[in-house]
């Protein structure tokens, strides 16, 4: 992964007045949690600002912006408009993207969240999102980091991950349930995918599921990736109800239940971190499920 850079509220105020004076005077702002790939500010009130962090992620600016406008209004929930694009300036050396504000709460803040309804909400969202066409999308690929191609495009991975983790975990069974993930294929046309469906990119508002964001992982192919929310956050009758409301075969659970390995592995298999007890968490729970 390329070097990341140094972005903080100074250099995108900057970037917005040499770039967008029409917003010049908007104040800037820090959002209070920050992902690894992007870094995103608040523009005012009804602003923000995605800023890629490496180059790595830089390629995504453009595509995104190609599948949110197409994407928008064709989805039971919202996405984030894109209003603008920025070039590099200041400094600064990758494309970044201005956007409409979505008010809500991520999944993972959210108090009193019924599961089984936001279960039934992401599955239908999903199932809407597999039945548009693919025109404006991009087939997966590196852009996506791989997600929506198979999931054997992590084999080295996932391998080398257990020989580190030799003695710390169900060596044996994580095997058999990457071989049986990585068995079958998507044998259908290629559909939607967003490529990183997780708490932190899914909010809510009044209980409901409202809003789907960062579809910088997006494209086409394979949605299996999308699945893994049965095993990170849905358990009992909720990830039975994430199950049928997504209404995709066996095959593909299993190809899905991969996904959710792969990442448990190399979570885990990283340098220590608060990440490690939920990844410790999540392949117990992969482990367990028959599917």
């Amino acid at each position: 992964m390329s070097r990341s850079v140094d972005i903080d509220e100074l250099l995108v105020a900057e970037l917005v007045q040499e770039q967008f004076p029409r917003w010049a005077d908007l104040p800037v702002r820090a959002v209070a949690r920050q992902g690894w790939d992007n870094r995103t500010f608040r523009l005012g009130d009804e602003l923000s600002v995605r800023l890629p962090s490496a180059e790595s992620y830089a390629a995504a600016v453009r595509k995104e912006r190609q599948a949110l406008d197409f994407l928008d209004g064709r989805l039971p929930v919202t996405v984030p408009s894109v209003v603008a694009l920025g070039e590099p300036g200041r400094g600064y050396p990758f494309p970044w993207s201005v956007r409409r504000w979505l008010a809500g709460d991520t999944v993972d803040r959210a108090e009193g969240l019924d599961r089984v309804r936001l279960a039934n909400d992401l599955g239908g969202l999903l199932r809407a999102l597999r039945a548009l066409p693919i025109d404006a999308g991009t087939a997966a690929g590196r852009h996506s980091f791989y997600r929506g191609s198979h999931p054997s495009a992590y084999s080295d991975e996932v391998q080398a991950a257990l020989a580190q983790l030799d003695g710390t975990v169900d060596a044996e069974r994580c095997r058999s349930v990457w071989l049986t993930a990585t068995t079958s294929a998507w044998g259908s046309p290629p559909v939607w995918f967003h490529g990183d469906v997780a708490v932190g990119n899914l909010l809510v508002r009044d209980g409901r599921l409202s809003a789907l964001i960062d579809f910088g992982t997006c494209g086409v192919g394979d949605p299996a990736c999308d699945l893994v929310m049965a095993w990170t956050f849905f358990d009992g009758d909720a990830r039975e109800a994430f199950r049928d409301a997504v209404g995709l075969d066996d095959a593909t659970w299993q190809r899905a239940r991969g996904w959710a390995l792969w990442k448990a592995l190399v979570t885990l298999a990283g340098e220590p971190g608060p990440g490690a007890d939920d990844s410790r968490r999540v392949l117990d729970e992969v482990l367990a499920s028959p599917l």
